[in-house]
C-alpha cells in the first residue's frame, strides 16, 4: 500500500490514541521545529513510523514517536515498541570486548585464530587481530554469514590487515563468537549482563526472534523487491526475522537508547574506565564510507560536526533504518529509527536534533531545518545531457526535465531518480532491473550503461571492441536467494566483462570473480548446465538462477 498520512497522523499516530508520548515536558521551544522537519522527512522517505530519543549527560531529554507501527490497523508507534537498531549493535560489541580486555581475558593485538582456531577464514595477507575486526580493516569480505553451506569453503582475505577500511559485517559476527568464548555464555546474554542491566536498558534484547515479535513495531519493505526502489513505491509488511548475528541483532526502545546515549556522553561511565573509553573512540582508520570526514574507532564512527567531536553510526536492517549522533564536546545526542529500510538512514533527523540542542544549550539562535535532498534533482545536469549511441547503432537521449534528467528511449521520455554517484533509476518499473550508470573520462561523462546495453557520446575516445564473451554468457541472468538479506542479483555482460549494476566483476578464477577492482567481496558461479550457471555464491551466500526477467 502507498503511505498517505496527514500532518496530524504523522505527529500523533491514529487519532485519539496519543502515540506522541514523551518522557519530558513537550513545551521546549526546539521541539516544534524538529517535529515539523521530521514530518517532512518521513513523507519524503515514505516512512510509516519513527521513534526518537534525545539525551544529554544528565539523562534522557525526550522520547517521542511518530506515525504508524501498523499501517493496516492504523496503530501508532508507541514508546514501548522495540525497533531493530542494526549496525549500531557494533558499538555494544566493542564495549563488551573492551570490558573483557580490562578483565585480562582478551589481548586486542593477539591473532583472533588463537582464540577461535575453527574460524573458516584464509589469512594469506596477514594475521587478523581483534583490533582489525573492530575497525573493519581485516581484509575479509562483507558477508552476513560466517558458516558457509560448503564446509570446505573459506572466507578469503583480500588485503593486508590494517591497510584500509572495508565495512565488514563478517568481522562482527566473528566478534560475537569471541565474546561467547571469553565470557562463557551466548553473546546476547553477555550484552544483557554487561551493558543492558548496568544502564537500565530493561526492554532491550540482543537477539531478534519470535519471543519479542509482539513487542516489536511492524515494519515494511517494497511490495516489489526485485527491482530498484524509486521512491513512494507501494509497501508491504515485512516477514518475521530470526537473527542473532553480532553485526546487528539488538532490538531496543527509544527510551533505552536514550540511556545508551547518556552513557556515551558520560564517556563510558558505569561501563568502562576512562582509558578504555579513549580506546573505544580513538580514530584508528579513515572511513569515508560513513562520511567524507569520518574515521572509525572500535565499532563506532568518529567524525566532526561544526568542529565538535562526533560519535556516529547507522543501522540498516531488512525493514528498519536507524541513526545515532553523539556530540561529545557539547554533551548532547540523538537516536532515531524508522520501521522501513529503503536505502536511507535518518541521519538528517539526528544531526538536526543535535544542532538544535547544542544551539539552545549555548544560548544561540536555533538553526534552520536543513533542506531535504530532492532525489529528482541533479547536480550539474549538463554533465549528462546529449545523445548516446550503442555499437549496433541504437540511440538513447538524455534531456533536462524539471531540474533533473530524463531519458528518451523508444519514443518515451522517462524521468531519472538519483541512485548514487553517476547512477540513476528510471521511473518506469520495467527499466529498474538495472540502474542507468554513466561513466567518465578525465571528469567528463563519456558513456552510459544499462544492464547489457552500452552507449557512448561524442566525447568517448576509448576502445570500442572487446574480447569475446562467449565463456561469460552462462553466468548472466537473475539470481535469487532464500535469505531476506540477499534478495535479487542480476548479472549482465558488457564491454567484454561481467557486471553487477555498476560494479565490474574481475576474474580471479575459472568461475570466481572479485566485485570491483581490489575489494574482498566475491561472486562464484556454479553448476553450469545447458549453458547456464544454476547457482551463484555471493560472498559465500547461496543464490539460485530464476527464469524471471
Amino acid at each position: 500500500m502507498s503511505l498517505k498520512l496527514d500532518r496530524r497522523e504523522l505527529l500523533l499516530g491514529a487519532a485519539g490514541v496519543g502515540a506522541a508520548r514523551v518522557f519530558a515536558a513537550d513545551s521546549n521551544p526546539i521541539f516544534p521545529g524538529l517535529d515539523e522537519f521530521i514530518e517532512r522527512y518521513m513523507r519524503a522517505m515514505n516512512a510509516p513510523g519513527m521513534t526518537l530519543a534525545l539525551a544529554n549527560s544528565g539523562g534522557v531529554v525526550r522520547v517521542k514517536t511518530y506515525g504508524f507501527a501498523d499501517l493496516e490497523a492504523r496503530a501508532p508507534v508507541t514508546p514501548e515498541l522495540l525497533f531493530e537498531i542494526g549496525s549500531i549493535t557494533k558499538s555494544f560489541v566493542a564495549l563488551a570486548l573492551l570490558q573483557l580486555k580490562d578483565e585480562g581475558k582478551l589481548d586486542l593485538q593477539r591473532p583472533v585464530l588463537d582464540y577461535l582456531p575453527w574460524l573458516p577464514v584464509e589469512t594469506n595477507y596477514g594475521t587478523i587481530t581483534t583490533h582489525h575486526l573492530l575497525t573493519h580493516s581485516s581484509g575479509l569480505p562483507n558477508s552476513l554469514g560466517l558458516f558457509l553451506s560448503d564446509p570446505s569453503a573459506r572466507h578469503v582475505q583480500a588485503f593486508q590487515p590494517g591497510q584500509r577500511f572495508h565495512y565488514c559485517n563478517l568481522g562482527f559476527a566473528i566478534l560475537g563468537h569471541l565474546i561467547e568464548k571469553l565470557d562463557g555464555k551466548p553473546w546476547p546474554d553477555s550484552i544483557r549482563d554487561r551493558i543492558f542491566r548496568p544502564l537500565g536498558m530493561s526492554s532491550s534484547e540482543a537477539v531478534i526472534a519470535g519471543h519479542n515479535r509482539a513487542r516489536t513495531s511492524r515494519s515494511y519493505v517494497p511490495l516489489i523487491d526485485d527491482i530498484g526502489y524509486a521512491g513512494h513505491d507501494p509497501l508491504a509488511p515485512a516477514g518475521n526475522l530470526v537473527f542473532d548475528d553480532a553485526a546487528g541483532s539488538i532490538v531496543s526502545t527509544a527510551g533505552d537508547m536514550g540511556r545508551y546515549l547518556q552513557m556515551l556522553l558520560r564517556k563510558g561511565q558505569a561501563l568502562l574506565p576512562a582509558a578504555s573509553f579513549a580506546q573505544f573512540i580513538q580514530p584508528y582508520i579513515e572511513a569515508k564510507e560513513l562520511s567524507p570526514t569520518a574515521s572509525y574507532g572500535y565499532g563506532i564512527g568518529v567524525d566532526k560536526l561544526d568542529g565538535h567531536t562526533l560519535l556516529r553510526h547507522t543501522g540498516g536492517m531488512i525493514s528498519f533504518a536507524s541513526a545515532m549522533h553523539v556530540d561529545l564536546d557539547s554533551g548532547v545526542a540523538a537516536f532515531a529509527s524508522l520501521n522501513v529500510q529503503l536505502g536511507y538512514r535518518p541521519n538528517p533527523v539526528t544531526e538536526f536534533a543535535v544542532r538544535l540542542m547544542r544551539a539552545q544549550m549555548e544560548g544561540k539562535d536555533l538553526p534552520k531545518a536543513p533542506d531535504l535532498p530532492d532525489p529528482m534533482a541533479v547536480k550539474n545536469p549538463g554533465d549528462y545531457l546529449g545523445a548516446y549511441t550503442s555499437p549496433d547503432n541504437r540511440k538513447i537521449g538524455v534531456v533536462p526535465e524539471s531540474g533533473g534528467l530524463a531519458i528518451r528511449l523508444g519514443g518515451e521520455t522517462i524521468r531519472l531518480r538519483a541512485a548514487g554517484e553517476d547512477a540513476f533509476w528510471a521511473m518506469k518499473p520495467d527499466l529498474r532491473r538495472f540502474p542507468f550508470v554513466f561513466g567518465r573520462a578525465e571528469s567528463k561523462v563519456v558513456e552510459l550503461a544499462h544492464g547489457a546495453h552500452w552507449y557512448t557520446n561524442p566525447n568517448y575516445a576509448g576502445p570500442r571492441t572487446f574480447p569475446p564473451t562467449g565463456a561469460l554468457e552462462p553466468f548472466t541472468g537473475h539470481y535469487r536467494g532464500d535469505s531476506a538479506w540477499t534478495g535479487s542479483v542480476r548479472v549482465a555482460v558488457r564491454k567484454g566483462q561481467l557486471w553487477i549494476g555498476g560494479d565490474p566483476l574481475v576474474p580471479i578464477g575459472k568461475a570466481l570473480f572479485r566485485i570491483g577492482p581490489d575489494g574482498p567481496d566475491t561472486v562464484e558461479f556454479l553448476y553450469v548446465a545447458e549453458a547456464k550457471a544454476r547457482m551463484m555464491k555471493y560472498d559465500g551466500a547461496d543464490l539460485w538462477r530464476v527464469e524471471a526477467p
